[in-house]
């Protein structure tokens, strides 16, 4: 999750999945707000017109770490930045210890103001409008399509495989052939840039049979909950179940959870399954509204959760209650649906309700990604740079945090289950959907704990499908783990 606001803005975000989560590539996911407390950087040199160059904007990535970085021991004493070509291969070089000990996964990193503020203020980005996944086979399946996309408007919806890519019907190329010679950047690459206009040729196979499309890149919102499937209650055995799928915590998720809720505490529901299984994070305003809409029940006194700075920080350390709201229900048990690509702002949610509900909040599908710091951002407009720093580590209100290893050892309640992708998110039929509804009702299961020490290998295909991830992504690929 992150925070920030306007000016020299200081962001925070809770841990992320490569990007959001189990992807190919490594990154770490956020999540943003107006900051309580909002730090001040005090070694911030302020940049002068024309002065962006790579060294200076090195020297400027260099100082904020020195200032703010978490884990400053794990900082080299000195680093001559001449022989890095770009900013991020300096930053990366200046935190591989920390990311060598699982502390910093690629959570630091410079990133465009412009492009965040478009990504949080409407979800927008440019693309097919498609969330992808490998499976162990290395065969390429559409997880996700957006509404009012490319892909969805061409009817290759979840489910859907990509065989071929190709920029004509002539030059296709296999999806293997191309990850036998470059492995999964080589997909990224034959998509294409992320720019309005990218148009490439695809050989699909499911439901609609075989057949090639033309996609071609546009600009689109993105919508934080699909308004056909993202947010029903399901009636399972006259039992009342809402169900809301949140695909990123970004501002216009404010009033599409606040509807959903309210239809829910219209309906008296008190189970409730809450799929955060492809969310990289986002908002940590969304995040903390999340827990609120969860919270009927809750006083103001009772903690949503913790930030801690490093001790010469303490004064910016932050203590967040719960603040009911009108649409606000009282859950008694909830089923959270996670995956690899759970991160971040996802998870601060997930590791909030443990100590309330103790193994009444339970964690279906397979581990999170585990990303318990977060991030302050620093921006240096002149140059358009946005510095995202891990400053702060977060806990829940009986300090539970440090799970760099996933949620599955935290949780009192699990339970395995694949991600089917054969039924549409949220049907209950659909694997995952349904151990909800089962954890829901009462009904035992294998725990994931006992197939993390073996790193979830004796689960199904489906369960250990990856996201595709970009080494470098962009913002959104960052919060919305798996899209193109």
């Amino acid at each position: 999750m992150k925070r920030h606001r306007l000016g020299a803005i200081l962001g925070m975000a809770a841990m992320a999945s490569a990007c959001g989560g189990g992807g190919t590539g490594a990154t770490g996911g956020s999540s943003v707000a107006t900051p309580t407390p909002t730090p001040t950087a005090t070694s911030t040199p302020t940049p002068t017109a024309g002065t962006c160059s790579l060294r200076d904007r090195q020297d400027w990535a260099a100082a904020q770490l020195r200032e703010w970085y978490l884990f400053p021991e794990t900082l080299p004493a000195s680093l001559d930045p001449s022989p890095y070509s770009t900013v991020d291969a300096y930053i990366d070089a200046l935190t591989a210890s920390a990311r060598s000990q699982r502390r910093d996964r690629y959570f630091t990193y410079l990133t465009s103001i412009a492009e965040e503020n478009a990504f949080y203020a409407s979800g927008s980005s440019a693309g097919f409008g498609f969330r992808l996944g490998f499976d162990p086979s290395n065969r390429l399946f559409i997880a996700e399509a957006f509404e009012n996309a490319p892909a969805q408007l061409a009817g290759a919806g979840r489910g859907t495989e990509i065989v071929a890519i190709g920029t004509t019907t002539a030059n296709l190329r296999s999806v293997s052939a191309i990850v036998a010679t470059e492995g999964g950047n080589g997909i990224v690459n034959a998509l294409g840039p992320d720019t309005v206009g990218t148009a490439r040729v695809l050989q699909l196979s499911g439901a609609g049979g075989n057949r090639t499309v033309t996609l071609t890149k546009t600009e689109y919102d993105i919508q934080p909950i699909s308004p056909t499937y993202g947010a029903q209650v399901i009636n399972d055995g006259g039992r009342k179940v809402g169900y809301v799928n949140l695909r990123t915590f970004i501002s216009t998720a404010d009033p599409a959870l606040r509807t959903a809720f309210a239809n829910f505490r219209a309906q008296g529901v008190t189970e409730v399954i809450v799929d955060l299984r492809y969310n990289g994070g986002g908002l940590v305003s969304i995040a903390e509204l999340f827990g609120d809409l969860l919270g009927r029940n809750r006083s103001t006194s009772d903690v949503l959760g913790y930030t801690s700075f490093r001790p010469e920080k303490s004064a910016e350390n932050d203590t967040r209650n719960f603040m009911t709201q009108p649409e606000s229900i009282a859950p008694a048990k909830i089923a959270f649906i996670g995956t690899g690509g759970t991160a971040s702002a996802s998870e601060f949610v997930i590791n909030a309700m443990i100590p309330y509900l103790h193994a009444n909040a339970g964690l279906i599908g397979t581990n999170t990604y585990g990303k318990p710091v977060g991030q302050i951002a620093i921006d240096r407009s002149a140059c358009d740079d946005r510095f995202r720093v891990i400053a702060f580590a977060i806990q829940n209100s009986a300090r539970q945090g440090a799970y760099y290893n996933g949620l599955a050892g935290t949780v009192e309640a699990s339970c395995q289950a694949p991600d089917d992708i054969g039924y549409q998110l949220g049907d209950p039929r659909e694997a995952s959907t349904r151990q909800a509804l089962d954890f829901l009702a009462g009904r035992s299961c294998t725990p994931i704990s006992a197939a993390v020490a073996a790193t979830q290998r004796a689960q199904s295909a489906e369960s250990q499908r990856e996201l595709l991830m970009p080494t470098r992504p962009s913002t959104a690929q960052r919060e919305v783990p798996g899209l193109f």
